[in-house]
């Protein structure tokens, strides 16, 4: 292909990109508008320029990986928001289209502090806390997301919240199109900077307390040992988890209805496949 050629087919081909980013813009903040007249919106907070970055990178990023991080305080609803999403991606499951990576599978060992301390309500007494960066393998973490996204396949280790004994050899984790990571500190300095997109999943407090109790007992923690974890819980959620609000591209609503969440990403996606397929 002669210059002259070469710079008209570069020319006609940022036109066409062009068309398609506008497209798309147009088209996510139309669905922005509808979500903003529900009763429970599902997005509360979108960055001023997150559309066209989100626009740009479907359309001229086609063959990268996208590693979305998915935050918010414990029992805000961030599997929940993951979990109906991919149900809404995903009719079937094939390799290759997407990979969770859970940040609560990365938790240290600390079966033998519990065996020693006894029981829950002695560990917590001691001043030991679940709930900051230190209690997460993190720096293992940000190897594995790396690993997946240089289309690398990695072994995520799998922890037990009852018997706090974390098994090295967990899940096969593959590397597909899309990454999503979800947990308490993905977000974190250690973490923030591989992340293609940031979402924070917002909360009410007195709902996040209804929800983690009632988790806290699938977990053996029940009484005071309850009560002493809730209390650090929420005092290391307004220093480490709270402020990430800040720095993410768009703020999620844990409240929404599971159903409205697969509505939603649903549409977007159908209009996504429309607009490529048409223009």
């Amino acid at each position: 292909m002669g210059t002259f050629e070469l710079t008209n087919y570069n020319f006609y081909s940022n036109r066409v990109d062009m068309e398609i980013i506008s497209a798309i813009v147009d088209t996510l903040k139309e669905i922005l508008e509808e979500d903003s007249k529900q009763k429970q919106p599902l997005f509360l907070k979108v960055a001023d320029d997150f559309i066209m970055n989100i626009a740009r990178k479907v359309v001229q990023e086609k063959k990268k990986v996208f590693l979305i991080g998915i935050t918010g305080e414990s029992a805000s609803g961030k599997t929940v928001f993951v979990d109906n999403t991919i149900e809404a991606v995903v009719r079937e499951k094939k390799e290759g289209i997407y990979t969770v990576v859970r940040c609560d599978d990365y938790y240290k060992d600390t079966s033998k502090e519990l065996i020693e301390a006894g029981s829950y309500d002695a560990l917590f007494k001691t001043g030991f806390s679940f709930d900051t960066p230190e209690a997460i393998d993190l720096g293992l973490m940000r190897k594995h997301l790396v690993a997946l996204k240089n289309q690398e396949t990695v072994v995520s280790p799998n922890y037990d919240f009852v018997t706090c004994v974390s098994n090295p050899n967990g899940e096969v984790k593959k590397p597909a199109k899309v990454i999503l990571t979800e947990g308490l500190y993905v977000l974190d300095e250690c973490l923030r900077d591989i992340m293609d997109i940031k979402v924070y999943v917002f909360t009410p407090l007195e709902v996040i307390k209804e929800r983690w109790y009632k988790r806290a007992v699938l977990r053996g923690k029940t009484g005071e040992a309850a009560d002493l974890q809730f209390k650090d819980v929420n005092e290391t959620a307004q220093h480490y988890i709270r402020p990430t609000y800040q720095i993410s591209d768009c703020i999620i609503n844990g409240m929404v209805d599971k159903e409205y969440i697969k509505v939603i990403t649903d549409k977007i996606l159908k209009k996504l496949s429309e607009i490529c397929s048409n223009v």
